[in-house]
């Protein structure tokens, strides 16, 4: 037992997070420190999670010296009581390093940062147009169950039914380190609501997660001269998503093609800001893909949409199941995962990705 709160030290960089700490509030006391209130923000923000993660570190080392307090009293006088007390402390124990354990998993980059989310149907038409805006939902229930603020940023409605293309905003503390991990191709088997003969179906449709990147936090430079700026009507399922004037801007990046839009706003100025941090969030996603294809976390899963490539199939006929391709992971009520029922899924890859990690290292 002595040895391992300095283990776990070591494990989570305490003393790292600790040195960050002191570094945050010499920043705060700085002059001017409020003088830039966007970063100055962002630094409270940053002093607020690693004040979090201390405190729940801290708890844990006075609750391991507790335990070893215990564990010599029921020792010395024989007490099942005592001993019975340990062993729902060390439970509760094991529960706070597994929590930590977790967070630590969101240790990457950009794991902080509020991101964008893309969904895109494969081929098959209504269908995987209809599966798209399912899994649609399902992110959006999702992110409202953690307490992240969303907002439709394109939304590109199907012809017959669903969507052709969906983009959003998710602003929340981890929501990129969490959302990475439904990066890819998720399959859908049901008896199609599309089809008279009510036969048995097969859609697929791609979820693609980008951090959001502040200007001053990548060394990617975007000239005016590379871009080329539409407006245009936004157009949503009868207003429900996005406002129907004429301030949508569609922004071209000329020198790779990535075209991205925004429609959330009725300012034609707020559109095209919005539209620039997606732009940004994909060109620094090409940059890392470029850099080390080991160092992407982005598109590590991107294929194409279709049979073979899929990292989770979610089936609703002829029996109910979801399961995650990746991890294993299973769950016999897919009408809650759709409904944004996701943690288990998420947790189990970024567990599983961060172990991996660490193997290779």
């Amino acid at each position: 037992m002595k040895n391992v709160s300095p283990n776990f030290g070591g494990l989570f960089d305490v003393d790292a997070k600790r040195e960050s700490l002191q570094e945050i509030e010499a920043q705060i006391a700085a002059p001017g420190f409020w003088d830039a209130v966007e970063r100055s923000q962002e630094v409270l923000r940053r002093r607020t999670t690693l004040e979090k993660l201390l405190q729940g570190w801290d708890s844990l080392v006075r609750q391991l010296d507790d335990v070893r307090v215990m564990i010599e009293l029921g020792e010395e006088a024989q007490d099942e009581a005592t001993l019975a007390e340990v062993a729902e402390m060390n439970r509760h124990i094991k529960e706070g390093i597994e929590a930590a354990e977790f967070q630590r998993m969101l240790s990457g980059s950009h794991d902080r940062n509020s991101c964008f989310l893309s969904i895109n149907p494969g081929a098959g038409g209504t269908e995987s147009q209809d599966w798209a805006e399912m899994l649609l939902r399902m992110y959006l229930r999702y992110c409202e169950k953690k307490g992240w603020k969303t907002t439709i940023t394109d939304y590109q409605a199907g012809d017959e039914a669903g969507i052709k293309s969906a983009t959003f905003s998710v602003s929340g503390e981890y929501a990129y380190g969490h959302l990475k991990a439904e990066a890819g191709i998720h399959r859908l088997v049901r008896i199609s609501p599309f089809d008279s003969n009510a036969r048995r179906h097969t859609s697929f449709a791609s979820v693609y997660a980008f951090p959001e990147i502040e200007e001053e936090d990548i060394s990617i430079k975007i000239a005016d001269s590379d871009l080329r700026v539409d407006t245009f009507r936004s157009s949503g399922a009868g207003g429900q998503h996005v406002n129907t004037t004429d301030s949508a801007v569609r922004i071209t990046h000329l020198p790779t093609g990535i075209v991205v839009a925004c429609q959330s706003e009725r300012s034609q100025i707020l559109n095209r800001a919005t539209a620039m941090k997606v732009l940004r969030a994909k060109l620094y996603e090409r940059e890392v893909e470029e850099r080390s294809a080991k160092a992407s976390e982005i598109a590590a899963e991107k294929k194409e949409i279709g049979w073979g490539s899929q990292i989770r199939s979610y089936v609703l006929h002829p029996y109910k199941m979801v399961k995650d391709l990746r991890t294993g992971v299973e769950s016999g009520n897919p009408d809650a995962v759709l409904d944004g029922a996701l943690e288990d899924f998420v947790v189990a890859y970024l567990m599983g990705v961060r172990r991996q990690t660490n193997d290779v290292e």
